[in-house]
């Protein structure tokens, strides 16, 4: 039986991923750091493996016996106290832990990115895998340190001749997202009536289990040193918020909001936030992103991987009763 190593896999996208390897016959082990939430690996056959990205002893400890690794683990905030965290975990933790999976043996590794590494078009045409980015056009630390980490697992992909390609998520929606994540947050505000405004902008939403499949599906059939963006529909911000308003039977009217009328009120926040240390509700790199429309094409996965997605409204309903039935709403 093959036994594979799952990073974060007490997060939101990382139990999903655990729970499809479970469901295919894997035996599991999990990296999560001590004193984490564990409630999304209540009741799974999983192996417990403490550690940490920033930690080398707990990686090679975590890797020994594992056949495959699942790199799911990221700090993913839009707002951060101390940017150097993010980027000790999000990049040098990437490094160490591949490094550590080489040297152990591994046979095949696939790395968890985002679509935020990738660029966009200007006219709201879905971008792909080919589509230009750069460093220098990522907004924030987030963007940035995944993008950096995208370069990493690539250059060791090739300098370490390794079966290692990287998924690109879009906006996962489903059920599980304990923190929740920023995008869980816009399900949570909108049930609790707290998105009487949106913005133009858009997102490419997918439900957090097909997201999971496609990283199987990448195990099974993707290529070394290639990238594929798992992701589901393109809709609007205002399409998102009229189809929780559908599906909640509550409709319910919404002002349209310039980006540069909110920029101001995010820089307030981010202010206070140094004060308080509590994270801002919004901050001023969502409202940057906010500028585009991040649409994607999953057509690649689909293609070269036999990856399917449900309609965005499956994704959403799961995500509103999720956060309902946990509380997340009252």
């Amino acid at each position: 039986m093959l036994k594979s190593l799952v990073t974060g896999a007490n997060g939101f996208v990382g139990s999903a991923v655990a729970r499809c390897l479970l469901n295919a016959g894997h035996e599991v082990r999990c990296l999560v750091r001590p004193g984490s939430d564990r409630r999304n690996l209540y009741q799974l056959p999983v192996e417990i493996s403490e550690g940490d990205l920033r930690s080398a002893p707990s990686l090679k400890r975590a890797v020994a016996g594992c056949d495959n690794l699942f790199h799911v683990a990221a700090d993913y905030r839009l707002w951060v106290p101390n940017p150097e965290t993010m980027y000790d975990i999000n990049v040098k933790g990437t490094q160490a832990l591949i490094l550590a999976a080489a040297e152990a043996g591994m046979r095949r590794m696939v790395y968890t990115s985002s679509v935020a590494t990738l660029g966009t078009t200007q006219d709201g045409v879905p971008a792909n895998e080919d589509t230009p980015s750069s460093l220098l056009a990522m907004n924030g630390h987030y963007k940035r340190s995944k993008f950096m980490a995208e370069q990493v697992v690539q250059r060791m992909a090739d300098e370490h001749k390794l079966h290692l390609l990287i998924v690109n998520p879009s906006t996962p929606m489903g059920p599980r997202d304990i923190r929740p994540t920023p995008t869980g947050r816009i399900v949570v505000d909108t049930l609790r009536g707290r998105m009487p405004a949106y913005v133009n902008t858009g997102l490419n939403v997918a439900h957090s289990d097909d997201i999971a499949r496609g990283h199987l599906l990448a195990y099974a059939h993707g290529k070394p040193g290639e990238r594929y963006i798992l992701g589901g529909e393109n809709m609007t911000l205002l399409q998102i918020l009229q189809a929780i308003d559908t599906i909640g039977g509550k409709r319910k009217k919404r002002v349209s909001l310039p980006v540069r009328m909110i920029l101001p009120a995010a820089w307030l926040m981010e202010k206070m936030a140094m004060v308080t240390n509590v994270e801002p509700r919004v901050t001023v790199d969502s409202v940057r992103m906010a500028k585009q429309k991040m649409f994607y094409s999953s057509d690649k996965a689909i293609r070269e991987l036999g990856y399917q997605y449900r309609p965005a409204t499956e994704a959403l309903e799961d995500a509103m009763n999720w956060f309902l039935a946990n509380g997340y709403c009252g």
